[in-house]
Formats: C-alpha cells, sequence, structure tokens
C-alpha cells in the first residue's frame, strides 16, 4: 500500500514527540530497543520500544511503535469483520501506558493504529482506530473536566458526532463486566473506523495522537508534588489489580498481539510493576478510596460539566 509508509513515518514522529515531552517532565532518559521478524515467518516486520523504569515522575511507562505483517488476520481484528477472517493483513500503531509513582498522579493509555486487511485478488480493506482513557486511583474533578474537554476539542474538526459517540464507547469498552465497574474515568475509544476512506481516518488519528501530551502532562505537572504515604500506595496497588484484570481478559489489543505471535515483552510492558489483590475488600465510607467508586467510576458527562475551582 502506497498509504503505509506516510502512516509509519507519522507514527514514529509522533513517538519521539511524545518520549520528548515525557523525559522532559521525568527527567530520566527513555530506554530504546529496536526489534525485527525476519521475513518467511508466522509473523514479520519491526517495532520500537520505548521505555522507562524507576524515573523520577514515572514508576514504569512505555511508548511502543510496530509495524507488522502476518499470514492470517487473527480472531480478535475479525471480531466485527467475520468476511475477512483468513485474510493476510498489516497493521501498524503507537500505543502507550504510563504508571506514575505518586498516587495522585493517575495512570494513563493512548493508542493509534490502522489496520489493512489484504483479501487474496481484492482491494484492501483499511481501517483505523485509537483512543485515550484515563485511570486515576485519586479522583479529581478538574483533571478529568480537563481530560475529557481536550479529547473532545481533538475530534471535534472531523464531527460533531464522535465526540458523544468515542465517550459512550470508551465508557462500554473500559468496563470490567466480572467487577460490574469501570476502569476509570474514561475518555474517547473507537474502532474499525473506515468513514470517509483512508485520508479521514488518518486525519482522525493525527488528531487523537498530537493532543495526547497536552491533556495528560498538565495533570501530570499538578499532581506529581503531592505528598502520600503508605495507605495511598496502597490503594495505588489494588487498583492496579484492575488493570492487569482488564488488559489480560478484555482488551483487544494485548489479545490481537498474543494471537498474532507478536513479540511478548513489547505486548505486556503495559503492565504495572507493583500489584496487590486483596480478598473481598471495601473503602470505608467517607474516605477519599470511597469516593473514587461514588464519584469518579460512573459515567459522568466530564466535558461539560461546570468548570471545578481550581484548588481541586
Amino acid at each position: 500500500m502506497t498509504e503505509t509508509a506516510e502512516v509509519r513515518r507519522y507514527l514514529l514522529g509522533l513517538q519521539q514527540r511524545i518520549v520528548d515531552a515525557l523525559e522532559q517532565a521525568d527527567g530520566l532518559p527513555f530506554l530504546t530497543d529496536g526489534w525485527e521478524r525476519e521475513p518467511g515467518g508466522r509473523l514479520e516486520g519491526d517495532g520500537l520500544v520505548r521505555l522507562i523504569e524507576g524515573g523520577s515522575v514515572f514508576e514504569r511507562g512505555g511508548v511502543n511503535f510496530s509495524h507488522v505483517r502476518g499470514r492470517v488476520l487473527p480472531p480478535s481484528a475479525t471480531q466485527h469483520r467475520p468476511e475477512l477472517a483468513g485474510a493476510p493483513f498489516e497493521a501498524m500503531g503507537v500505543s502507550l501506558v504510563l504508571h506514575p509513582h505518586n498516587p495522585f498522579v493517575p495512570t494513563v493509555h493512548m493508542n493509534v493504529r490502522m489496520f489493512a486487511a489484504l483479501p487474496e485478488g481484492k482491494e484492501a480493506v483499511v481501517w483505523f482506530g485509537g483512543g485515550m482513557d484515563l485511570t486515576p486511583y485519586y479522583g479529581f474533578e478538574r483533571d478529568a473536566q480537563h481530560f475529557h474537554k481536550t479529547c473532545e476539542a481533538a475530534v471535534a474538526p472531523h464531527g460533531a458526532d464522535l465526540h458523544p459517540r468515542f465517550k459512550a464507547w470508551c465508557d462500554e469498552y473500559f468496563f470490567l463486566k466480572h467487577r460490574n465497574e469501570p476502569r476509570g474515568v474514561g475518555g474517547i475509544f473507537f474502532d474499525d473506523f473506515s468513514e470517509g476512506g483512508f485520508e479521514a481516518g488518518f486525519a482522525l488519528i493525527r488528531s487523537v495522537g498530537d493532543a495526547f501530551t497536552g491533556a495528560y502532562l498538565p495533570i501530570v505537572e499538578r499532581r506529581h508534588g503531592y505528598a502520600y504515604g503508605e495507605r495511598e500506595r496502597d490503594f495505588q496497588a489494588y487498583r492496579r489489580g484492575r488493570y492487569v484484570e482488564f488488559n489480560l481478559v478484555f482488551d483487544r489489543g494485548t489479545l490481537f498481539g498474543l494471537q498474532s505471535g507478536g513479540r511478548t515483552e513489547s505486548i505486556l510492558m503495559s503492565m504495572p510493576p507493583q500489584v496487590s489483590w486483596r480478598y473481598d475488600w471495601k473503602p470505608e465510607d467517607g474516605t477519599p478510596e470511597a469516593r473514587l467508586y461514588t464519584d469518579f467510576l460512573r459515567p459522568r458527562d466530564w466535558a461539560h460539566e461546570q468548570p471545578t475551582h481550581l484548588w481541586l
């Protein structure tokens, strides 16, 4: 596909711009690990891992680029397109997850990607996907409002209907059915997007990718200096368990990578470094931990709420 090189250039540039901004926020350089799969195997292609561990702000985080080609689309990629089952494919994207040290700084995820199914003797079928979502441990209205307003502004040029659709899709997708609770406060999410053809889809993921640092870094700057103790770190580790559960049970990107024979280290870099589980634990009523459940882990129209006072 002639468009592939254009998308690849954008994604590698996006990865570098995000890493530059995160290095400036943290002070520790990201590790760089390139990889390549030789032609002829189940999966071929290349990628670039950019990873930070033990930084001053980020306990662990990765900003990964991958570009792969395979002989057969895995089931996770044809879930909504069964007519393409068995077709060769090409996929590329940038995916990031950041787990900060400070429990008052939320975990964040962002992904933008392109898929192309290449059925024999037929025109390539191309679609796009992506989004970003915020997972706080201690909720702040101001942070959630800012994040959602930035997401809304990112997709607004591409259609007034997209933000309501993509926000609802995010709330529905990042939901732990076995817990009956959201993973976090959401954001935007879309998949299998082909409306308007290649140019429209490519423009949409550029808008989402370019909006990420403006959506997240102001929150980091506000919260990373907050004092915390063992109680807050314990609750952060407990809630990180929900993140692990979602990624291993429901996340289509994780399933796609594992089903297609992808690089395990790159796929599982999203896992937090320290996690805990407790049996049937519930926060005490009236605590900041309980407020996360009652006030934040429920659908809210964050982008259109009355802005919260600056000190919150």
